[in-house]
Formats: structure tokens, sequence, C-alpha cells
């Protein structure tokens, strides 16, 4: 019998059949820990990293981000496993490949090895990250997902809250070798047992309802709608992202000092929470291209306001907010894109093909603002041009 045999043959306890509270609970935990340390611990090492090692801290980034384009393309067979096979074995099996991951960026000796470790990281991020939660939650409770939904999210914003001091700590008594070692030896202990002990080892048989349209990739990949659907989460990935993570210069080039700029920009990343509870009061019963359109015209005109608005200081980072929380909002929409449009059947096998583009371009947004911006002449002007992309999106969700 195989290991992943072993994995999927351990008998769950009394937790996935009559604790609903709980296992969401513990998917939540196991969000807040996995994005913490392979997401977010990476972002605040970094500049240590180019520090103790002498590489260029544009490589090491670029070795982070090539993980992130992995973790895309994984995701479309991963999404098919977690249909086919349940999220036991799936998530389980993500976690540790992911402390193992780790434990190879802790010990690359040079950046062909270190790169090619976050390579691996980028496998278990598309195992046990976001898409592979949501579909936990879509196929977990079908119509009743909006709320889990949002809670699973809302959970999942607070991974750089606790992990970005956790890891600085670390830091400033081990060097970085030994903190990406501590931290994978917590992601094995942490999330192998939550997902072991909470995941459905399989999903339950629902018969196909005879009003019930069978999708499959094939059929939804040959829709006019799938494609509208695709370019508008896309550029509004792109216009979001590229504005809000190139926000300090922006502030910046406003009049605000450096300090005040690093404050909105935090306050931007808390501004995704209140989004997430937007999210519950967006548009419901009404056609599914509606909350995106919503979400992309509010995003244009956030944008907008970011770079036509000169000051004052305080209202600046009022708009920041506010289109943090639009940025928040985003996450959701996208996530309940495909089941809103084509049911909770094959969820994960749609969505992680539905994802993959969306995460590559996110994967480049941090090169795409600054880019633009030099073409553009100012940070300003990138940023009008995103709200004029976001504005685009909105309309070409109407045919979505």
């Amino acid at each position: 019998m195989s290991r992943a045999d072993r994995i999927d043959d351990v008998e769950a306890p009394p937790l996935p059949a009559g604790r609903p509270g709980l296992r969401l609970a513990a998917l939540s935990i196991g969000q807040i820990v996995s994005w913490g340390i392979l997401y977010y611990a990476m972002i605040v090492a970094a500049p240590e990293v180019a520090r103790e090692t002498g590489w260029s801290l544009v490589a090491i980034t670029a070795a982070f981000s090539g993980g992130l384009v992995v973790s895309a393309i994984v995701g479309v067979l991963v999404g098919r496993l977690l249909d086919e096979r349940g999220p036991r074995r799936v998530m389980s099996i993500g976690s540790m490949i992911g402390a193992a991951g780790l434990v190879g960026v802790a010990l690359a000796p040079d950046l062909i090895v270190f790169a090619a470790a976050w390579l691996v990281c980028g496998i278990a991020q598309a195992a046990v990250l976001y898409q592979a939660a949501f579909t936990v939650i879509t196929r977990r409770y079908g119509d009743r997902r909006q709320v889990p939904m949002t809670i699973l999210t809302l959970a999942g914003g607070l991974a750089s809250t606790i992990f970005a001091p956790i890891v600085a700590g670390l830091l400033s008594v081990l060097d970085w070798r030994a903190t990406f070692l501590v931290l994978a030896a917590v992601l094995a202990l942490v999330t192998v047992p939550v997902h072991l002990l909470s995941l459905e080892r399989r999903w339950p048989h629902r018969p196909v309802e005879h009003h019930e349209t069978h999708h499959t990739v094939g059929s939804v990949l040959r829709t006019r709608r799938f494609w509208m659907l695709e370019i508008s989460m896309v550029a509004l990935a792109v216009a979001m992202l590229s504005a809000t993570l190139a926000a300090v210069p922006l502030y910046m080039e406003k009049g605000l000092t450096f300090e005040m700029a690093a404050l909105a920009l935090g306050l931007i990343g808390a501004g995704q929470v209140i989004g997430r509870l937007l999210f519950l009061v967006l548009p419901r019963g009404v056609r599914p291209w509606v909350p995106v359109s919503v979400v992309c015209a509010l995003a244009a005109a956030s944008l907008a306001a970011l770079a036509f608005v000169p000051g004052p200081t305080w209202l600046l980072i009022v708009i920041g907010i506010v289109a943090g929380a639009v940025r928040g909002a985003q996450t959701l929409v996208q996530a309940s894109a495909v089941a809103d449009r084509w049911g909770t059947r094959n969820y994960g096998a749609i969505n992680g093909a539905f994802a993959a583009p969306i995460t590559i371009a996110a994967a480049l947004t941090p090169a795409i603002g600054p880019a633009v911006a030099a073409g553009a002449g100012s940070y300003a002007a990138m940023t009008a041009i995103m709200a004029g992309l976001a504005l685009v999106a909105a309309f070409t969700a109407r045919a979505s």
C-alpha cells in the first residue's frame, strides 16, 4: 500500500460528520498557517535573505513569483483531484510537500536550488491555499456557501497580521535558514493533522437532478460566457493589485512621508476585511454577472479617486481603505463566480482552470505596476490607467 493510500484510509473522527462549525474552524486555521508560512513569510524575509546571501532581491522575488506561477498551473490538476478523490488526501499531501519545499528553501546552497525549492512550494500552494479551500467550502455547503466562505477569507486575512511579526521575531534571533526550518516544522505539525482529521475522505454521492445540466471543464471552456468572465477577472486582478501594491510610491508622489505611506498601505490591507463583509450584502438572487460588474465598477471608481484626488492625507487614506475593501470583495466574487454559473458539481476542476490565468496575472502585478508607471510618467497616471482597465472589466462582465 502506498503512503497516499495509507493517508486516505485513515479513519476520521466524528468531527467531519457532525461538527460543521469545528470543521470550518479547522479549515480556517489551516488557511491562516498555510498563507502565513507559504506566502507571507517570504515577503517578510526576502530582504534578510538578500542581505545574508548576497543574492539579488529581484532574483529572490522572481523565484518566489515562479512558485506562484507553478501553483496556478498545478491548480488545474489539483481541482480535478479534489473533485474526484476528495480533499483529505490532496490537502494533507500538499502540506507535506510544502514542508519539504521549505526545507529545500532553507538548505539551498545557491540561487538555482532556492528557486527550484520555491517551485516545489508552488505545488503545495495549489493544494492548500484558497483555491483548494474554496472547493471544500463549495462542495461541502453548496448554496449555503456564502457565510462559510466569508468566514474562511476573514481568517485567511489574519495570516499576515499573525505571521509577519512572528517571522520578523524569528529573524531577530535566528538566521533566515533556521527561520525557514522552524516554519517548515510548524506547517507540518499544524496543517497535516488539521487536514487529516477535519476534511472529507470522499464527497458524498449526489445524483444529478433532472433539471440540472452536467457541466465539464471542456464544455465550459467552449462557451463565450467563460472567456468574458475570465477577461473581466484577469483585468480586475491586474488593475487592483498593480495599483494597491504600488500605493507607497503613489502616496509619496502626493506628498505623504514614507512612514505615513507605509501606514496607509497597511490600512489598505485592513480594508480587505471590510470588503469581505461587504460581500455578504452584494446583490443576491440576481444574474451572476451583476456582482462581478458591481465590484469592477467600484474598483474603477476607487482607483480613479486614488489617481486624481490630491489630498488631504486623511481623504487619501480613506480612499485607500475603500480600494482595499473592493479588493477584499473581489476575492469572494471570484471564488463564487464558477458555482454561480455552472453549479457545484466539478467545481474544483472548472475553478482550477478559471483561476490559473488570474493567479499568473497576480504573480506578475508587482512588476506590472512599476513598469506602467515608468511608461506613463507617474504612479498617479498608472493608477488612472488601471481605473480604466477596471471600467472595461465592468462592461465585459455583462457578457459573463
